[in-house]
């Protein structure tokens, strides 16, 4: 029998770290290179667009790839700690002397800006260009077009994050990933967070990011189908100009699957467990105390409150 109770909390995996989001508060929890456990946490805002649908989905995308690389590169210098690092620049140097807050809150803005262009590259621009340039040596009709255009997307990324997982430093985050969501689905189990309980719980959690990230691309090959193959270049823009409609479509869905217990919401849910295979492993002991302790300052007293 699926839970019962889901919860709104959520989190993100980091270098050595977890960040957990409840209603009123953000915590980062990172494990420094002697042992201790680093906390740091924040206030949530409550914004306008948090009402609006489809409007909601896109604003509290660039929100969490923001606050996300905020926390990544936080986790990053506490996890590093003592650690012996290159000389700095002196582009470094200068930078650190004189830019204040602001700046270096626009260059992290900047940085998360320039992951999304990338996304944009491999999952929006490179399949339609592979498929305009073999549709130009083999003539094939709108709908193989589709097919070949959806089974590239979809191929580039499982490629993508088989590779991710290749690499150590990646492959802890996911065992930290992994340590999140057990954590959050002991919550919503009712049981007492102790490592014990977290340890028996399953490592798939279907509000993750990467059921969102599957979802985005199964829509969006329904959703592009539409667009004419006229020009390869004017596909794209097309694209371009339809993805916070693909956004705000797919976070509305993914909340709804969030909410409901019936079999068309597991069915859209499916796929975004099955990715997490590949984004999800299993933590040892020490991970879950860091995230038992991102999670704790963040739940509210009352438990009804962190209701999905």
């Amino acid at each position: 029998m699926p839970n019962e109770f889901r919860t709104s909390v959520g989190g993100q995996a980091l270098m050595e770290g977890i960040m957990m989001r409840g209603p009123q508060k953000i915590c980062c929890a990172v494990r420094r290179p002697d042992g201790t456990i680093d906390l740091t946490c924040d206030e949530v805002h409550s914004h306008w667009y948090n009402k609006v649908p489809l409007v909601r989905g896109v604003c509290n995308m660039a929100e969490n790839l923001y606050k996300g690389y905020h926390y990544l590169m936080h986790a990053a210098d506490i996890a590093m700690e003592g650690v012996e690092e290159e000389p700095e620049s002196k582009f470094d140097r200068w930078l650190e002397a004189h830019t204040g807050p602001a700046v270096q809150n626009a260059l992290m803005a900047c940085a998360a800006f320039a992951g999304v262009v990338l996304a944009l590259f491999l999952f929006t621009f490179l399949p339609t260009w592979i498929t305009g340039t073999v549709a130009e040596y083999l003539p094939m009709g709108r709908w193989p077009r589709v097919i070949l255009e959806g089974v590239l997307k979809m191929a580039i990324f499982l490629g993508y994050m088989f590779l991710c997982t290749r690499y150590r430093e990646l492959h802890r985050v996911f065992e930290y990933h992994g340590a999140e969501h057990k954590t959050i689905a002991c919550y919503e189990a009712g049981l007492p967070l102790t490592v014990e309980n977290i340890r028996r719980q399953s490592r798939f959690h279907p509000r993750c990011g990467t059921s969102f990230m599957i979802l985005v691309i199964i829509i969006s090959i329904f959703l592009y189908a539409v667009l004419p193959w006229t020009s390869t270049g004017l596909r794209v823009v097309y694209k371009l100009c339809l993805f916070p409609l693909l956004v705000g479509i797919s976070y509305e869905i993914l909340k709804w699957a969030g909410r409901s217990h019936g079999l068309l919401s597991r069915i859209v849910s499916r796929p975004g467990l099955w990715m997490q295979r590949l984004t999800t492993f299993e933590p040892d002991d020490s991970m879950i105390e860091v995230a038992v302790a991102a999670i704790t300052p963040v739940l509210p007293e009352n438990r009804e409150e962190s209701r999905w």
